[in-house]
């Protein structure tokens, strides 16, 4: 390939997260000297690579998202039971809907296709 290994990986991933489909990254490729098989190849392990990462950081963001969440509940819950006899009590809704919306930004990346 014409370019160095670094450099095209970051190209072809820039071209990716711009929305440029996997076909007009390989023809701008094949311009450039490359060939045409060596592209395709190159452009489907890229994208591939890429995909692949952006699952693995939904399923932490998931995990992640889930705990603070589930955490959040706790303490509120732990704290409200507290103050069940008369009371002030923590509701601590910042964790709550920090972890809901990392959860559900996961979920968005783990289905990505």
């Amino acid at each position: 390939m014409s370019r160095s290994g670094n450099a095209a990986v970051e190209y072809v991933v820039g071209q990716l997260e711009h929305g440029t489909p996997e076909d007009e990254i390989v023809e701008s490729l094949v311009n450039q000297g490359v060939d045409e098989e060596e592209a395709e190849d190159f452009v489907e392990g890229v994208a591939a690579a890429r995909l692949n990462a952006i699952r693995e950081a939904g399923k932490s963001n998931m995990a992640k998202g889930a705990l603070w969440c589930i955490g959040g509940l706790v303490v509120t819950a732990i704290t409200y039971s507290a103050a069940a006899g008369g009371g002030t009590y923590v509701v601590t809704w910042g964790a709550i809907v920090f972890g809901a919306v990392q959860f559900f930004k996961g979920l968005g990346q783990s289905n990505q296709q």
